[in-house]
């Protein structure tokens, strides 16, 4: 007759042996395993010739003088006016924006405010490297 009294006994060391036997083999085998993924990659252009966009550079110094073009703009006429100094430009020309360091965050911000309204999305502004 069974004793409800008495607890059972759970014998794992078999599981464990096989456990570390399974580590063993995993441990050793892993390193060896080398997986491959076929991919098939698009084809590159068939154009070789490289389109040669022009950067326009735009200075703005601390007394708010900004030179863009070889002339030079007050602050606020710069600004009120870029979008006619631009003309038919295209709209995937690099600008970049070169600022003296003592300038209002605000006036850099308000300049980058007016390109964007230009319609000129890919502008850079240049630092020092320090």
């Amino acid at each position: 007759m069974y004793d409800f009294n008495q607890k059972p006994e759970l014998n794992i060391t078999p599981l464990v042996d096989v456990m570390l036997v399974l580590l063993a083999i995993l441990m050793i085998t892993a390193p060896t395993m080398e997986y491959e993924e076929n991919l098939k990659l698009p084809n590159g252009s068939a154009k070789t010739e490289i389109s040669n966009i022009q950067n326009i550079k735009i200075s703005i110094r601390n007394d708010k003088i900004v030179d863009f073009e070889g002339k030079q703009y007050s602050f606020i006429v710069f600004q009120n006016s870029f979008k006619s100094l631009m003309g038919n430009t295209n709209k995937e020309t690099q600008i970049q924006i070169r600022a003296d360091k003592n300038l209002l965050y605000n006036d850099v911000m308000n300049t980058l405010k007016v390109i964007k309204d230009a319609g000129f999305y890919k502008v850079s502004l240049i630092t020092d490297g320090v």
